[in-house]
């Protein structure tokens, strides 16, 4: 199968320290890769695949001060792939709804796997393109008023062997907090929970530019380097340690939460999730055997209180069989098989889709 696999310009892939949709991507991309496809990635230069790389821009923009208009490289990048429509049997965009004004110039299907929330304002365009395939990262993702076209849920996976499993927190007991210092992502909640449970707190993270103020104001006060300590942004290996030493990582959201990696991540690692009950929580962690599902500060520090009563071990186990890549990849391999079997019933053909491999059964 011939697969265009279109990811943000914004961030490398996979990203070097935050970033879960290019990191979603690069594991997708790799595997597809692994079972066979002839893949083509559209990122950022500076990416590190098994597929054929195709960039429009050397380096991730997000760090680049030389950049001053993001959007004309989306632009030239889009451009680059329905231009080459023709060479593939699909085409998967982690665009949210830049891609959707393509997709109707081109014959080859193309879906788009919904990595972020709906605006007003974005709101507009999906709505002008409902009918297109729309994959959602979970089932409270989904806004169902909308009408759209959703063809499959299928959650975001990791390479869980590259989690070292920590069978036992560190001592002293801290708490962990990992993610973008937001006000969406509860930074302040989570130094909430810390002080009133009296354990010390250890974030990691990066903080945009739209949230600077949130930090200065919100976050930085507070920063002592004892209680509560904040280390800047952390790789793969330090999310692992981080979250892994830990009694419990912290995921006091004030949003509804696409999906969230760091709760995956987390109980990868051995460690339990205390997590606000909104979006997607509910679907990712088992309440009272992965983690706690709470409604308040108050319900979260009870949390931290009874959180030696979940196994660490049980949290790797659920995340080894329901959130592993092969889980992932299987799901949107169902899904390419699904829109190309639909394309060609509906020109007349038959066959399978040239370039597609015959000996799998999807």
């Amino acid at each position: 199968m011939r697969i265009a696999q279109v990811s943000p310009l914004w961030e490398r892939v996979p990203p070097p320290a935050y970033g879960g949709t290019e990191l979603v991507v690069s594991l997708l991309t790799d595997e597809l890769v692994r079972r066979g496809h002839d893949v083509t990635l559209f990122a950022s230069g500076d990416s590190i695949t098994l597929a054929n790389l195709e960039a429009v821009y050397p380096r991730a923009m997000r760090l680049d001060p030389n950049v001053k208009e993001p959007a004309i490289y989306e632009m030239l990048q889009l451009s680059q792939v329905f231009e080459r429509a023709d060479e593939f049997d699909i085409i998967h965009s982690h665009m949210g709804c830049a891609a959707l004004p393509y997709t109707r110039l081109v014959k080859t299907p193309t879906v788009h796997t919904m990595h972020g929330i709906f605006t007003p304002d974005n709101e507009k365009m999906f709505m002008h393109a409902k009918n297109q395939p729309y994959v959602s990262i979970s089932d409270s993702q989904r806004e169902l008023r909308l009408g759209l076209n959703y063809v499959a849920t299928v959650y975001n996976g990791i390479d869980v062997d590259s989690y070292k499993f920590h069978e036992k927190p560190q001592e002293p007991p801290y708490l962990a907090f990992l993610g973008r210092l937001s006000p969406e992502k509860g930074a302040h909640i989570a130094i909430e929970i810390a002080k009133q449970s009296g354990f010390q707190l250890k974030m990691a993270g990066k903080v945009d530019v739209v949230d600077v103020d949130y930090y200065e104001e919100q976050i930085k006060p507070h920063i002592d380097g004892e209680q509560i300590q904040f280390l800047g942004e952390a790789n793969h290996a330090k999310k692992n340690a981080l979250m892994g030493g830990a009694i419990a990582t912290l995921f006091p959201i004030t949003w509804r939460e696409p999906f969230g990696l760091v709760m995956v991540e987390s109980m990868a690692s051995g460690t339990p999730v205390i997590a606000m009950e909104l979006g997607s929580t509910r679907e990712v962690i088992n309440h009272g055997e992965t983690g706690f599902l709470c409604h308040s500060v108050h319900e979260c520090v009870e949390a931290v209180s009874k959180i030696s009563q979940i196994s660490r071990l049980t949290c790797r186990q659920h995340i080894e069989r329901n959130f592993s890549v092969a889980r992932m990849v299987d799901g949107y391999e169902a899904v390419y098989q699904q829109l190309i079997e639909s394309r060609f019933a509906k020109n007349g053909h038959l066959h399978s889709p040239v370039g597609a491999k015959r000996d799998r059964p999807f």
